[in-house]
């Protein structure tokens, strides 16, 4: 399949294959903290205690724990206006900080003109007039790109790679310049968001010598960050990262990371990758690449280093779980990312068992090749494992629901115009008919929930474990005119076949189950270890003696 860079990838979710993201994902709290009463409403003590917590965090500049702090605070009681500001403010450091840590955003900042930064920005703006799911607000998208300024003029990253030299007094002056700039005029569609983006840009490049470029980018990404937690602006490697995930291939060394402040966390290894060849195991941390340490760059940086061209070698320092040492040399190599894993009987029965670990364009041809090995192995049921899984292409969830609904609805997609709107069907051949079971958790989303939710509403099998994450919407990649730059938009929600949208509420098991330890990423499970597991086992063993 040739992707062409003239229409939209529509995706479901995304997720980096090499670094498992700490924000806008369903992950587990980073915090060293006590974790906030989620499910309630946050008494006054509580909150002061949340916004206590968020702002030692903010102090510290650890932004990816302060998203998530500030993320869970606001579970636990939506209506918060104080958290959904300090919210919005850490987004915007994250997103600084992520960005310029980001060698291809840099290069751009300083080999962009002008008039090729303003074309980006009104590129961004058509995107979102002409594709995003609802009516977009102007006049928010603006005062977004105000606040990622601000946070960006506070940011070392910010004043170092664009030769900042302002005095206190200056550096205050021009934070209530661009707040009243923006808030001097009503914005009531695109064009009047381009030219006062336009003429901020030049004001402070005459007032304050900063280049116009830099400013404008971060009306750009603003201006994505606006809409909702799912769209953003995309660099130059991040649209790399997308392609390669959705090809099923990267450069790289084949891991899959955690961040956390201590270093980065190795939660899988891909099998034949020069991470496995050279020892690195599953439950490593990664502590220095190269010359720098966990203890000098941020967890992000660090992952950044380990990107690097074909062929090229990186030093890696890894502590392992007895806090011991070891320095490996490894090549980066294109790695080829299965999406299916653990293929196995699961007991003397005929249970057959595999994980579908993400959706990408080689997963129904991965899916396909399970089927029939457990087939030849003497299959009579089938377990399919979701839990975990971030999501991926559209495409590829219907392609894997349809291998098991004979006919009818699989998913519906509608959006704000009618080129979003869709409807994906089954066909009649070519299905399998064993009982199935489906495990899903609360970090089962999208395309899995695309998939968990066909299965459910057309009684094609029974969905067991936990209620899944509740993300229901679809993206698409938009490549932009100048510099391989992207945006990634919010193009539609979709509704399973009973017509329920997901959002927000997640798919509801047929058993439910209560799962206090979580399988460990890449390694076998036992069902005698995993609760969710053993009752899929147990449902798939009463289905099969039923069909008989």
């Amino acid at each position: 399949m040739t992707l062409r860079f003239n229409s939209p990838l529509c995706i479901v979710a995304l997720a980096a294959l090499t670094v498992i993201p700490t924000v806008g994902r369903a992950q587990q709290p980073l915090l060293n903290a006590p974790a906030l009463n989620s499910g309630a409403a946050i008494n006054h003590g509580d909150l002061a205690q949340a916004l206590e917590q968020g702002s030692q965090l903010e102090q510290q500049k650890r932004w990816a724990e302060a998203v998530l702090h500030y993320e869970d605070a606001l579970k636990a009681n939506p209506e918060r206006p104080e958290l959904k500001q300090r919210l919005t403010m850490v987004k915007a450091h994250y997103d600084v900080a992520r960005r310029y840590n980001d060698g291809s955003y840099t290069k751009a900042i300083h080999t962009l003109t002008e008039v090729e930064a303003l074309q980006i920005y009104e590129d961004v703006l058509l995107k979102v007039s002409a594709h995003y799911v609802t009516a977009p607000k102007w006049q928010d998208l603006v005062r977004q790109g105000t606040t990622n300024l601000g946070a960006a003029l506070t940011e070392p990253v910010f004043a170092s790679s664009n030769r900042l030299n302002l005095t206190a007094e200056q550096h205050a002056q021009l934070q209530r310049d661009i707040r009243f700039w923006t808030d001097r005029q009503p914005i009531d569609d695109r064009r009047a968001a381009k030219d006062l983006v336009e003429a901020i840009a030049r004001t402070i490049k005459h007032r304050y010598s900063i280049a116009p470029q830099a400013i404008i980018l971060e009306y750009a990404s603003g201006a994505a960050a606006a809409l909702d937690e799912y769209s953003s602006f995309l660099t130059d490697s991040q649209m790399d990262e997308i392609f390669a995930q959705i090809e099923g291939n990267f450069v790289g060394l084949g891991v899959e990371l955690k961040t956390e402040p201590a270093g980065l966390l190795v939660v899988n290894v891909i099998s034949g990758g020069p991470a496995q060849q050279g020892g690195v195991r599953a439950g490593d941390r990664i502590v220095q690449v190269d010359e720098k340490s966990s203890d000098q760059v941020s967890p992000d940086q660090l992952a950044d280093l380990l990107r690097g061209t074909e062929g090229s070698l990186v030093s890696v320092t890894l502590r392992n779980p007895t806090g011991e040492l070891r320095t490996l040399k490894l090549a980066r190599r294109r790695v080829e990312v299965p999406s299916v894993e653990d293929v196995r009987m699961i007991d003397d029965t005929g249970v057959g068992y595999f994980k579908l670990t993400s959706f990408q364009k080689t997963t129904s041809r991965d899916v396909d090749a399970a089927l029939w090995s457990l087939h030849k192995q003497g299959m009579r049921s089938l377990i399919m494992d979701l839990r975990g899984n971030p999501g991926g292409l559209l495409t590829a969830a219907v392609d894997v629901a349809d291998k098991f609904v004979k006919d009818g609805l699989i998913v519906e997609t509608r959006g704000r115009s009618n080129r979003e709107n869709a409807s994906h069907w089954g066909k009649t051949e070519n299905t399998w008919g064993m009982p199935l079971v489906v495990l899903i958790d609360h970090d089962s989303a999208s395309a899995s929930e695309i998939l968990a939710g066909a299965i459910h509403d057309h009684h094609r099998g029974t969905v067991v474990g936990e209620k899944s994450y509740g993300k229901g919407s679809v993206q698409g990649i938009f490549p932009l005119a100048v510099n391989h730059t992207g945006i990634r938009l919010t193009t539609a929600q979709w509704f399973t076949p009973n017509g329920t949208a997901i959002s927000k509420k997640g798919i509801d098991p047929d058993i439910v189950v209560r799962s206090v330890a979580k399988p460990v990423p890449g390694q076998p499970v036992a069902a005698g270890d995993d609760a969710i597991l053993r009752a899929g086992l147990q449902a798939a063993t009463n289905l099969t003696t039923a069909s008989k």
